[in-house]
């Protein structure tokens, strides 16, 4: 359990707010690493495991047309994932992770290309921000690396829009973008 995790199941505590994820390269590990943490059942709603592209609109919503053109490793489709564990899961956040592990490129886009997205209330729950955030990774490493880094940076941006601060990303140059949900 990361001390990242711990803290994302803390703050949420005090502000009874939950959370839902929807995973794709990371096969369950963003879940698994909340729910190691002691009194996450509080706050956790429930994950959807959408590693079949077409598990990402049957499951979470995610439009059909946008994943025919650009595919599943998208920062659009990581965006809609977060937005449909939310809505599908009944959580005030939803969070998503998808991307190529490796060892094959996949849908035009080199290894270690991820998108991290998270998606919060409309009404901001006291002491956070609203909206979504997506960020993009370039990672390096295997890829149980690039997986366990998929992990942290997610929860990290989760705890960066709980807290409305900033964090830094030291292994991953990333760009964000903001709104367009």
């Amino acid at each position: 359990m990361s001390s990242t995790a711990a803290e994302v199941v803390r703050l949420l505590s005090v502000q009874g707010a939950t959370v839902a994820v929807a995973e794709s390269l990371t096969g369950g590990l963003v879940a698994a690493e909340i729910t190691a943490v002691p009194g996450a059942s509080k706050v956790f709603r429930g994950s959807v495991t959408a590693y079949a592209t077409e598990l990402k609109h049957e499951l979470l919503g995610v439009d059909a047309t946008l994943l025919a053109r650009r595919g599943a490793v998208d920062p659009q489709v990581a965006a809609q994932m977060a937005a449909g564990a939310r809505k599908a899961l009944g959580a005030d956040w939803g969070i998503a992770t998808t991307g190529v592990a490796g060892p094959d490129p996949q849908d035009g886009q080199p290894v270690g290309t991820v998108y991290v997205a998270v998606e919060g209330p409309v009404e901001p729950v006291p002491g956070s921000a609203a909206g979504g955030k997506v960020r993009a990774l370039r990672l390096n490493g295997d890829r149980a690396e690039i997986r366990r880094e998929s992990v942290r940076s997610v929860l990290a941006l989760l705890l960066q829009e709980i807290t409305g601060e900033q964090t830094g990303n030291e292994r991953a140059q990333d760009t964000e973008q903001n709104g367009g949900f």
